[in-house]
């Protein structure tokens, strides 16, 4: 394992797969900023086939990690071009965390997907040179553990990024290393096994031509740049836009109001009076600002008795006999 190995050909197809899942992720957070900032009806952060759709890009990612690192180092440590790398993901996984810190403190991320490739990375490499079958077991491992083991002391921040919580953390993105570590490994045996073989001649052989694979491939090898960047750009629009329509807080009412609604008449009360109670909340949530305790679900004590307070008010409204009590 020296610095000075030879070089292997770059395979375009790695390129464009990363492309694709850099274009896939930019999408996923678009529609999330336009549902955070209620442009869009849907909550993306929620909602099962947008789920789906980000673990998928999660999984493109992390495999991708794994065949990289094969590509780059499978056949002797280059630790310049690996620091030099390392590094910059440090960098962009800080900017994240003080980016959203600063935007969202209530749910800022503090181990994301920089956070995560960069310690994977290190955690991965001597796997790049253990036999191929350790590999594939440890890989198996730690994905199944993620589903077999549970314990609430990891539903602390401190051990969340580990990855055995039974109830998830606030934080608007967590990677943690069960089972996400063996998907990367998964993608170093996969890579391991091509690694040679007539499989990856075939692959160095593709070389598509047309525009779109050519600007697929070279987002590709600037897809670290454009994770860092393409939130906060698309964030410097989206929300000052949000301000200017009101959009963020039509969208936040009516979500309010329909939830409200069905909790509400749940418990058998009629419409009409669901109505004037949730309205009623409303106007305590505008009034004594309380979004963000409501969609945090951090609520400080002072804010809980006046959450309290404004329920026992539209309870009052109405069935007045409860006013008198």
């Amino acid at each position: 394992m020296i610095e000075a190995v030879e070089k292997r050909p770059r395979l375009p197809v790695i390129d464009i797969a990363r492309g694709v899942a850099i274009v896939a992720m930019v999408i996923y957070h678009l529609c999330w900023d336009l549902s955070f900032y209620g442009f869009i009806p849907v909550d993306v952060g929620y909602d099962p086939g947008w789920v789906f759709f980000a673990r998928s890009i999660l999984f493109a990612f992390m495999f991708l990690v794994g065949i990289g690192l094969v590509l780059g180092h499978g056949d002797g440590m280059r630790w310049r071009r690996f620091w030099r790398r390392w590094l910059f993901l440090v960098a962009g996984a800080l900017l994240i965390s003080l980016g959203t810190w600063l935007t969202f403190p209530e749910s800022f991320v503090y181990f994301g997907v920089l956070h995560a490739i960069a310690l994977f990375s290190l955690l991965a490499l001597p796997f790049l040179f253990t036999p191929i079958w350790l590999t594939a077991l440890v890989g198996a491992v730690v994905i199944a553990l993620h589903f077999l083991y549970r314990d609430p002391l990891f539903n602390a921040v401190p051990l969340s990024w580990i990855g055995f919580w039974e109830v998830p953390p606030l934080t608007n993105d967590l990677v943690p290393v069960f089972p996400w570590l063996g998907v990367v490994l998964g993608g170093i045996v996969v890579a391991r096994l091509v690694r040679g073989s007539r499989v990856e001649t075939r692959l160095g052989e593709i070389r598509p031509g047309n525009r779109l694979a050519r600007t697929l491939g070279w987002m590709g090898r600037w897809s670290l740049v454009i994770y860092v960047v393409h939130q906060p750009l698309l964030l410097a629009v989206i929300a000052p836009l949000s301000m200017a329509t009101g959009a963020q807080d039509a969208g936040r009412e009516i979500e309010f109001l329909n939830s409200c609604q069905v909790t509400c008449e749940a418990t058998g009360t009629s419409a009409a009076l669901c109505a004037t109670y949730c309205q009623c909340g409303l106007d305590g949530v505008i009034r004594d600002e309380l979004w963000g305790p409501i969609y945090s679900g951090v609520v400080s004590p002072e804010e809980q008795a006046q959450l309290d307070a404004n329920n026992r008010q539209c309870s009052a409204l109405i069935y007045p006999e409860l006013g008198a009590e």
